[in-house]
């Protein structure tokens, strides 16, 4: 039966299967024969639960609250930008969908966290998290990578009552309309961060990032943690030759920085 001729409970009932299943290791075509559902289907589910946890797997009543928008019009995109390429005024490192939410709100626009994911993936601003669990087993030098530096140091602040962390720097590339008029975006600089259930937070540059970008996110990470230490996984960039980066992990040793190898294999000798 596909999904779309479930009762809105039965569909529920087998998208947390769903993430029942994938959690204990099965592929998503062996969720679907299991569940009865879609690949699709099975895929959204696992995406929903990774990014929001338990809550977000449900599929919640069609249609949209009163106020909130169906698309973003140019003010609201305006809002967004300008919101991007600055900080939060909250606690939070980065900009969240919910927190971009709550000000567009603010500035009369009334816009569901899930319109903002969707402009955010239109724009190539929604990076997947890594799945860093699977390097366990893996070969080669990210794996030896990740059981040798990551999984000791994620063990370590985990049990310390520590935040764990993974991001880094990319360009973003969002679709080009095929048109005459179309005229290429310029290339725009992704500051990401995935959180607890693979939660996005964002900054996003017209150029590329300074050393002070990248340890304005590091300091908020760490301002957030209260005291607690933070490891981070950052792909994307070479710390190892900067020395004023050097200069605050040594200043900071709570705050473990894990480069990712593929960029050298001393990155978080300090």
């Amino acid at each position: 039966m596909k999904a779309k001729h479930l009762s809105p409970d039965n569909l529920n009932e087998r998208r947390l299967q769903a993430v029942r299943l994938r959690l204990d290791g099965h592929t998503v075509a062996e969720v679907a024969t299991r569940t009865g559902l879609s690949a699709p289907t099975v895929s959204a589910a696992w995406r929903a639960f990774r990014e929001g946890g338990w809550e977000a797997v449900p599929v919640r009543p069609r249609g949209r609250k009163v106020g909130q928008a169906a698309r973003l019009d140019a003010a609201a995109q305006h809002v967004l930008d300008e919101c991007l390429r600055s900080h939060p005024e909250t606690a939070e490192p980065a900009w969240s969908s919910r927190a971009l939410s709550e000000a567009l709100k603010e500035a009369g626009h009334g816009v569901s966290p899930r319109a903002i994911d969707h402009w955010l993936e239109a724009r190539d601003l929604k990076p997947e998290p890594m799945a860093l669990e699977a390097l366990e087993r893996k070969r080669g030098q990210v794996g030896r990578w990740y059981r040798q530096q990551v999984a000791p140091v994620f063990d370590e602040v985990d049990k310390a009552g520590g935040s764990l962390w993974q991001g880094g720097v990319r360009i973003a590339r969002p679709l080009q309309r095929e048109t005459e008029e179309a005229t290429p975006e310029p290339p725009q600089y992704q500051l990401y961060l995935h959180g607890k259930r693979g939660v996005l937070y964002s900054r996003v540059l017209t150029a590329p990032p300074m050393v002070d970008d990248y340890l304005a996110l590091f300091q908020r990470l760490l301002d957030q943690a209260e005291g607690k230490p933070v490891a981070l996984v950052f792909h994307g960039a070479w710390f190892q030759a900067v020395p004023k980066i050097g200069r605050w992990l040594e200043w900071n040793p709570s705050f473990r920085l894990l480069p990712w190898p593929a960029l050298g294999e001393a990155c978080d000798r300090r």
